[in-house]
């Protein structure tokens, strides 16, 4: 989404509270995408479930938000700019109240899909309000509040998440999104009448966006229920992974035909940009992954209350605020590819430093690689950006980078599925071989001399066995998500350096 240079800013008195409404609304999308991650187990336990089961509710938003972006265009030209934001922020307090109202899994899944087809269009839109508020002179300081949001989000998530899952229920984390809308809702309608965007009926691309939903979900519907049916062993699971792909071809030769495509795919013909969304999304999965097992991991097997799971998982986003700032001055004296590999092979290396984690580990030993990734994530977040960009023409950098964030969000979804696919499979076979390398007789013996009963010591062995597989599993993880994120470091390199001056203000 594009921001106007329309003259019809906001008045001085009002632009403060447009900023702050904004950036409030953004916000509360951004926080929705990690809020949930740290209250899994207690959705899970609530509703019967299991773990993996239990985030649907994580991937099932992701996606929804994912489809949803590349249409924020079209509704904008159809509807208004400020029209869809109220339709946007309405909707997404209602499908917040269902979810809190959920009593099954599947009623929750289908509310967050709902939260994220409202979601997927609030972060473009308040950008492009933001820029039609302020003028010239003061955008580059109400991007700056807006990003901060960005930052903001994923690091108070956890932290909140967990805060209300340990001290009220999980039902509050949707709850308290409805006071948010309710003010958000009120405060554009009163503030942001004068900036309505003109209107026109223009076309859609029906047949390819409804391609994009049968191969995106079939594709994610395989990936979430795959890791409980044995996979490709299991008729459904194959029939899904035939329509994906079946689905992606089509899509993909459609959109390439389609004069007004849903997603231009013609994009990807600039090697810049083919290049860095292939970073990004490498890149941006396999940190993802970190921000999935550790909370789950913390609170199934080690007992950590859900706020400090939330804290531990946070600590990344907080001290990534601590050199966002610098990054911008970087970037005019420095070439961004080097900033990318660097930023991403420093994530890489976190990602080697958890493999040292065991299942004594001690708060902080889990919390600093957290606390030092988040210094280098600003430096691959932001010029990957710059990279991706600065090589298509001006005309397309709005199409670019809804592309763009439709692939990041994407990975978010398929990274989360795949890496709890991974954990699980390496649970079982760090169990069967530690079980055929134990001498239980002798464990049985030591733990008769310390009182233990024939049946307790047989659950004691199995509990250590457990956690050594889980903990196992763990580091085993991250060690391929390591190999992925330094592929990533290298993928950058086949980018040309970007050239001229980037309009980072369509960067949603």
């Amino acid at each position: 989404m594009a921001g106007s240079a329309d003259s019809a800013v906001l008045p001085a008195n009002r632009r403060l509270l447009a900023g702050l409404v904004l950036a409030l609304g953004n916000f509360m999308v951004v926080l929705d995408l990690t809020i949930a991650n740290v209250s899994v187990p207690h959705i899970a336990g609530n509703l019967g479930i299991s773990a993996d089961q239990g985030t649907w509710v994580i991937t099932s938003y992701a996606v929804a938000e994912a489809i949803f972006v590349p249409l924020t265009g079209w509704l904008v030209l159809r509807f208004g700019a400020v029209r869809m934001l109220t339709i946007c922020m309405a909707g997404f307090g209602i499908s917040s109240v269902l979810c809190g109202l959920s009593p099954t899994l599947g009623m929750l899944v289908a509310s967050r899909i709902l939260q994220g087809m409202f979601g997927g269009s609030i972060m473009p839109l308040t950008q492009t309000l933001l820029l039609r508020a302020f003028p010239p002179e003061s955008r580059n300081r109400a991007m700056a509040l807006w990003a901060m949001t960005t930052l903001l989000g994923p690091a108070a998530g956890p932290i909140l998440g967990g805060y209300i899952s340990d001290n009220w229920s999980w039902h509050w984390i949707f709850f308290i999104n409805v006071p948010v809308c309710i003010a958000c809702v009120s405060g554009t309608i009163l503030l942001f009448k004068p900036l309505e965007t003109a209107t026109r009926k223009t076309p859609i691309d029906m047949v390819g966006l409804i391609l994009m939903l049968i191969w995106i979900g079939s594709l994610q519907l395989m990936l979430d229920i795959g890791r409980d049916r044995d996979w490709f062993a299991d008729p459904l699971v194959v029939a899904l992974g035939l329509v994906a792909a079946i689905g992606l071809l089509v899509f993909i030769v459609w959109e390439l035909t389609e004069e007004h495509p849903v997603v231009d795919l013609r994009i990807f013909r600039h090697r810049g940009f083919t290049f860095g969304v292939i970073a990004l999304t490498l890149a941006f999965g396999a940190y993802f992954a970190s921000i999935v097992i550790i909370p789950q991991w913390l609170q199934l097997s080690l007992g950590y209350p859900a706020m400090d799971a939330g804290l531990v998982t946070a600590f990344t986003a907080l001290t990534a605020l601590t050199t966002a700032q610098l990054v911008g001055k970087f970037m005019s004296k420095v070439d961004a590819r080097i900033l990318v590999s660097g930023g991403v092979a420093w994530t890489g290396l976190m990602a080697l430093w958890r493999t040292q984690w065991t299942s004594g580990a001690d708060f902080w030993t889990l919390a600093l690689p957290q606390v030092v990734q988040g210094f280098g994530v600003p430096f691959f977040m932001i010029p990957l950006t710059a990279i991706t960009l600065g090589s298509v023409r001006p005309e397309e950098t709005a199409s670019a980078a809804g592309l763009q964030n439709f692939l990041r969000t994407m990975a978010v979804a398929i990274a989360t599925s795949l890496v709890l696919t991974e954990w699980g499979d390496n649970q079982r076979v760090a169990r069967n071989e530690m079980a055929a390398s134990l001498r239980p007789d002798d464990a049985q013996h030591v733990l008769s001399s310390a009182g233990f009963g024939a049946e307790q010591g047989r659950q004691v062995i199995s509990n250590l066995v457990e956690n050594e597989a889980v903990v196992l599993a763990v580091t085993h993880t991250f060690m391929i998500a390591a190999v992925i994120i330094f592929v990533s470091a290298a993928v950058v390199w086949l980018a040309p350096r970007p050239g001229g001056k980037v309009d980072m203000s369509k960067a949603h």
